[in-house]
């Protein structure tokens, strides 16, 4: 074995790590399926146990889940203690920190649903809560055809092959997160599988690459940026393949390759979850809370590029929390965590319309995905909303697994994979 990724099946058969191929939630294949309900369209489904937010991935034949089953209180045990603004802090949302909790990594068949085989990462105490809405595998998988890479956080890195056999595993000790879980998901760049590690005030956060052949540490930079839930994207340009993390105070690429920081810009201003956002060589960051932020940026430049022309244009509403952003085509589409969506020409910043709402009202913790000139949204509710691409909002219908509903879709040649509370669906597909 390489260890290097092999060639996918068909680049339409597969989805490989957090928002697919590209890390930006666009699918290969345009063909899928945009009208489905729990007994419409449904090639099957299957029951996972454990809490379901961490999103599907897929390899050909081969699906893989994440899941966190939450286990009794232990006694005397409490999670890692927190400062913030040099005073002891507990986020009010933060449980389950005294509990044990079974980690586990499954495999399913695409085709059938069947499950191939489940693994047990880890059992036990955990080192820091998490956010009640959550669970300690919020983070979502990658493969590359030879291995399945599962990142739970501050209890390790664990390497599967497909058959189940773990390959190695690696800790990089506690990292935490107000007591908020982890949030940000490993990404494939050549040989290396890189982390995204803030941690509470940033004293000790950093940013790590391992050599996925053996998870042995290839490059590890230091960041001052405090905790964060954000996935890192590659981000190419003609000449660079650039990786972009996005934080509260700052925004930074790096070169994928050696963790060399090549430029900065003033960050999101507060708690980051969004991945960001590229296209047509820009790159865009956004955060909700405290305030509403996002700044797009060109790609290309050297150092601190905090108010130069490299700042293609900056916002100060219509961002959201939770769900990340997508582009597609010419447009940038910032979704809010009520459902609002808002179309920008990401190359001006120009709006062709803001704050449109969703035909149902609900909570939005999924990221869209987009396919042949449409977009797919979301809700907790289990409502998919098919919306068109493009300068003019239209809602081309609305489908529902009456089930709520955390982790984005994934999309490939069979189908679109959509994972509730409790089940994960194949939507459509040839059986």
């Amino acid at each position: 074995m390489s260890g290097l990724a092999m060639p996918p099946p068909t680049p339409k058969d597969y989805w490989p790590q957090w928002r697919g191929p590209s890390g930006q939630g666009l699918a290969s294949e345009d063909n899928l399926p945009t009208e489905w309900s729990r007994t419409k369209n449904v090639a099957w489904s299957t029951e996972i146990p454990g809490r379901g937010f961490s999103s599907p991935i897929v390899w050909g034949d081969r699906v893989f889940l994440t899941t966190s089953i939450e286990g009794d209180v232990i006694p005397g045990v409490s999670p890692a203690p927190h400062m913030l603004g040099g005073e002891p802090f507990v986020h009010p949302d933060a449980v389950a920190g005294d509990k044990r909790h079974t980690l586990k990594v499954i495999a399913l068949d695409t085709t059938s649903g069947k499950m191939l085989w489940e693994r047990t990462s880890y059992e036990g105490r955990v080192f820091d809560a998490r956010h009640r809405v959550g669970s300690f595998a919020n983070t979502t998988p990658a493969t590359d055809g030879e291995r399945v890479y599962a990142w739970f956080g501050s209890e390790g890195l664990y390497a599967y092959d497909f058959s189940g056999k773990l390959a190695w595993k690696k800790t990089l000790g506690g990292i935490p997160a107000f007591g908020m879980g982890t949030g940000s998901s490993p990404v494939l760049f050549e040989n290396l599988i890189i982390l995204q590690c803030d941690e509470d005030n940033g004293e000790r956060s950093f940013i790590v690459a391992l050599d996925r052949r053996n998870g042995r540490e290839v490059w590890r930079t230091k960041r001052a940026v405090q905790a964060g839930w954000s996935t890192p994207v590659i981000a190419r340009t003609a000449s660079r393949a650039e990786l972009i993390t996005s934080g509260n105070e700052f925004m930074i690429s790096y070169n994928a390759r050696t963790g060399k920081e090549l430029w900065r810009v003033k960050g999101t201003g507060g708690w980051t979850v969004p991945t960001p956002i590229v296209a047509h060589e820009i790159v865009v960051a956004s955060a909700a809370h405290p305030l509403k932020r996002a700044v797009a940026v060109r790609l290309g430049g050297t150092g601190d590029v905090t108010g130069t022309p490299q700042v293609a244009w900056e916002r100060d509403r219509g961002t959201g929390y939770t769900p990340s952003s997508i582009a597609y085509g010419d447009y940038a589409y910032l979704l809010t965590d009520g459902g609002l969506l808002t179309c920008i020409d990401i190359r001006t910043g120009e709006v062709k319309y803001e704050g449109a709402r969703p035909p149902k009202p609900g909570r939005f913790s999924a990221s869209p995905i987009a396919f042949g000139g449409k977009l797919l949204l979301t809700s907790e509710d289990g409502d998919t909303h098919v919306v068109t691409a493009g300068p003019a909002y239209q809602v081309l219908g609305t489908n529902s697994l009456d089930e709520r509903i955390h982790a984005s879709p994934a999309a490939t040649s069979n189908g679109l994979l959509i994972r509730t509370m409790t089940r994960l669906y194949r939507i459509g597909g040839a059986t």
